[in-house]
């Protein structure tokens, strides 16, 4: 853990949080976002729009949600300090625990808090390593500082309309409580103990890297088959092959614009984690070591940094 600063909020947390108790009689029902990027931002501007206590910080000032009425930390330990329930919209646990640790960290807030703190983990993590950290947090806190798991699915355009599927896993008070916080910023549906949120975005993310890889190499044959790109789409939508990815993407892949939105090189430890998931439980995958080798070679070519409906543009390049 290191003490690097990112985007929070806040969020009428306390009453909802029955297995984390009563937080600071001063803060009660503030919500912490950490992370404001392309998810974290829109979800924040969804708990603002329902009335929510929401407090930020970052490495810079976020005039907008300032604007919005969302309260300004300077640090993530005055964030720590604020928030009864933290939300934490990072790429991974490493920038995680850069945010937590230190004097200056959010870990050091949640301490200095009367009462305990709960920690949402959004992020698309290994379930083992998210097991690990809480534990880790547990002791370090006398059991202060409780933790779940909640990655979520919809990209940025279901953060923006407040339509994710969050996928929750940990006790189930504290996945009843964090529930409750994220409800405008989705559906969020407890799945199991902590980690199951993270093997159900695994699931997620096995289903989306085939269904964008697929989507790719079908508009390329197509295309070179001298079809319509976009009369093929909008009919294989009303079929079986019709999906949200097709249709949030369709665009992208019949003009062949693959500016970032869900950035592709993600994909390769999101699959990492489902390949996890698969040797923890004794699966034997048949699609997942292709996509896995897919998305490798996607990254080494350099398309790693565009949207994952670059995969019309992966196989165009290497079938030339």
């Amino acid at each position: 853990m290191s003490n690097a600063e990112h985007p929070a909020d806040a969020d009428h947390a306390s009453d909802a949080l029955p297995s984390a108790g009563r937080r600071s009689r001063s803060d009660d029902g503030v919500i912490g976002v950490v992370g404001l990027g392309s998810m974290g931002a829109p979800m924040t501007r969804r708990l603002l729009a329902a009335g929510r206590r929401v407090a930020v910080t970052a490495r810079r000032t976020q005039p907008e949600l300032v604007g919005l009425g969302a309260e300004w930390a300077d640090t993530p330990r005055a964030l720590g300090l604020r928030a009864g329930a933290v939300l934490a919209m990072l790429p991974d646990l490493p920038q995680l625990e850069q945010v937590l640790d230190g004097p200056d960290g959010l870990f050091a807030g949640m301490l200095e808090r009367d009462g305990e703190s709960l920690l949402m983990i959004g992020s698309t993590s290994s379930a083992p390593q998210v097991r690990a950290l809480a534990e880790r947090l547990a002791v370090a806190s006398d059991g202060r500082v409780h933790v779940v798991d909640c990655p979520v699915s919809g990209g940025e355009d279901g953060a923006t309309a407040g339509t994710l599927s969050i996928m929750l896993g940990g006790a189930e008070a504290d996945a009843a409580a964090a529930a409750a916080l994220l409800a405008p910023c989705g559906t969020p549906v407890h799945l199991g103990p902590l980690g199951a949120g993270e093997v159900a975005k695994a699931c997620n993310q096995l289903i989306v890297s085939a269904t964008i890889l697929a989507l790719g190499e079908a508009a390329v044959l197509a295309e070179r088959s001298g079809l319509d790109l976009e009369a093929l789409f909008g009919l294989l939508g009303g079929g079986y092959a019709g999906s949200n990815l097709l249709a949030s993407r369709m665009d992208k892949l019949v003009t062949g614009d693959d500016s970032p939105s869900g950035v592709a090189r993600y994909m390769v430890k999101d699959l990492r984690f489902a390949a996890e998931a698969a040797a923890a439980t004794g699966t034997e995958p048949v699609l997942l070591p292709t996509l896995r080798t897919a998305f490798d070679e996607l990254v080494e070519r350099g398309l790693g940094d565009r949207d994952i409906a670059v995969t019309r543009r992966f196989v165009a390049e290497r079938s030339r």
